[in-house]
C-alpha cells in the first residue's frame, strides 16, 4: 500500500465532509478563545509556528498543567533534540504515527516532511518501506526500530539493536528512542481525545484527497 492510500485509509474518505458537518468531534470542546495567561501565551505561538490554531493545543488548554508540561517538552525538544539526521528522525516520528493510527500526526506528518526536504518519493513511501527500494539500510534499520519500540509491549531484538548501532553513535540512538517515545505521547493524546486530520496534506502540491478510492483496493 502506498504512503498516500495509508494516510487515506487512517484520514477515511469521508473524514474531511463529517468534520463540516459535524459528526467528526472531539471528545472534549476545542476552545476558541484562550482563557488564562498560559492558554493565551500558547496560542499565540501555535498560530505563528502553525498558521492556525492547531487541535492538540486547544483541546490541552482546559488544564494548564497539561499545557505547560507539553509545552516545556516541545521547547526543549526543539532546540535540544538534534543529534539525529532529520530524515532519520522524520521517518521514525512518521512511522510511529502511522502505527499508532493518530491521523493528526501522519496528516502534519505528510505536510511536514514536503516542507522541509524530505525526499518526496520516501514521504509517500514511508507506509510501504518494506517493499519500498527507496530506502537504504540505515533508513530500514531506523523505521524497523520505531515499529518494534511503538509495539505493545515493545519488544527490540538484540539483533535489531546491533543493526541501529552499526548506524548510529550512542547518542543518536537515544535520542532516536526518545523521538519514538515523543510520538507515542503525541499519538496516543490525540487520538485518546479523538482529535483527526486537520487537512495539513491539502496544502502539499499532492494533495492527499486527491488519491483515487481505487488505490485502497
Amino acid at each position: 500500500m502506498s504512503h498516500n492510500a495509508a494516510l487515506l485509509r487512517l484520514r477515511g474518505v469521508t473524514e474531511n465532509a463529517q468534520r463540516k458537518e459535524g459528526r467528526a468531534r472531539a471528545h472534549v470542546p476545542l476552545q476558541g478563545s484562550p482563557k488564562g495567561l498560559v492558554a493565551r501565551l500558547s496560542f499565540r505561538y501555535t498560530k505563528r509556528r502553525f498558521g492556525q490554531m492547531v487541535e492538540p493545543t486547544a483541546a490541552a488548554s482546559h488544564h494548564a498543567g497539561v499545557l505547560v508540561a507539553m509545552g516545556s517538552l516541545e521547547t526543549a525538544v526543539q532546540y535540544g533534540w538534534k543529534k539525529l539526521d532529520p530524515t532519520l528522525r522524520w521517518l521514525a516520528v512518521q512511522a510511529t504515527g502511522m502505527q499508532i493510527g493518530c491521523s493528526w500526526c501522519v496528516d502534519y506528518g505528510y505536510y511536514e516532511g514536503m516542507h522541509r526536504g524530505i525526499d518526496p518519493a520516501k514521504v509517500r513511501a514511508v507506509g510501504s518501506w518494506r517493499t519500498s527500494d527507496l530506502f537504504d539500510e540505515r533508513e530500514r534499520a531506523v523505521l524497523e526500530y520505531a515499529e518494534a519500540a511503538t509495539g505493545s509491549p515493545a519488544e527490540v531484538s538484540e539483533e535489531l539493536a546491533a543493526r541501529v548501532r552499526t548506524h548510529l553513535t550512542d547518542a543518536e540512538f537515544v535520542e532516536l528512542a526518545a523521538w519514538v517515545a515523543l510520538e507515542n505521547f503525541r499519538s496516543r493524546f490525540n487520538g485518546g481525545l479523538g482529535l483527526r486530520s486537520q487537512g495539513f496534506s491539502d496544502h502539499c502540491e499532492i494533495p492527499v484527497r486527491a488519491v483515487s478510492a481505487e488505490a485502497l483496493a
